[in-house]
């Protein structure tokens, strides 16, 4: 099987699975990943602060997708990135926060935020996939208002139990992306 034909059998189990914008995300960000913006999938609508709203019309939709994305590093190991994307549901009836982690996380642990050095909670892995795993979270509206007042937040994963790795993430510009999403 050619890569192509792969990639694309690929997308459509997870358009099934996760959504159309999610599936086409997930498999750009190797991609999406890379310092230089004209690499990424995806065309970037808008930037805010430090967050970039990218839209893409992935096989078989019909409409345009948008999702509202930032990249990071964890703060000691420069080869471990975690890519956040927020997104509002085709049908606008909810709102989703997905987080792709690396390889190697420690599943049964989840994924941690921390949101100025306060515990939110932990989302459980959902999907691991060729490029890292999947952490979903709907977003109501307590959530969404910590993600626009707060000035920091950590997300953690775990190689061990006793073993978290923090992932700073820039909120600036959050609230103003999020508003601007289609």
């Amino acid at each position: 099987m050619g890569l192509s034909k792969c990639m694309a059998t690929l997308a459509n189990g997870l358009k099934a699975l996760i959504g159309p914008l999610a599936a086409a995300l997930l498999l750009a960000l190797p991609v999406l990943a890379l310092p230089s913006p004209a690499h990424a999938q995806g065309a970037v609508r808008s930037v805010h602060g430090d967050w970039q709203i990218r839209c893409d019309t992935p096989p078989g939709a019909q409409a345009e997708q948008c999702a509202l994305i930032q990249s990071v590093v964890a703060e000691d190991r420069s080869n471990a990135g975690l890519t956040v994307i927020v997104l509002k549901t085709a049908d606008q009836k909810s709102r989703l926060m997905r987080v792709v982690a690396p390889l190697g996380v420690l599943l049964p642990s989840g994924l941690g935020l921390k949101l100025d050095n306060q515990d939110v909670g932990r989302a459980g892995f959902v999907r691991c996939l060729p490029n890292g795993c999947v952490a979903e979270v709907v977003m109501d509206d307590k959530l969404l208002g910590q993600l626009r007042s707060a000035k920091t937040a950590t997300f953690i994963i775990f190689e061990t139990p006793e073993e978290g790795i923090g992932f700073p993430l820039s909120l600036n510009g959050l609230g103003e992306g999020y508003d601007k999403l289609p």
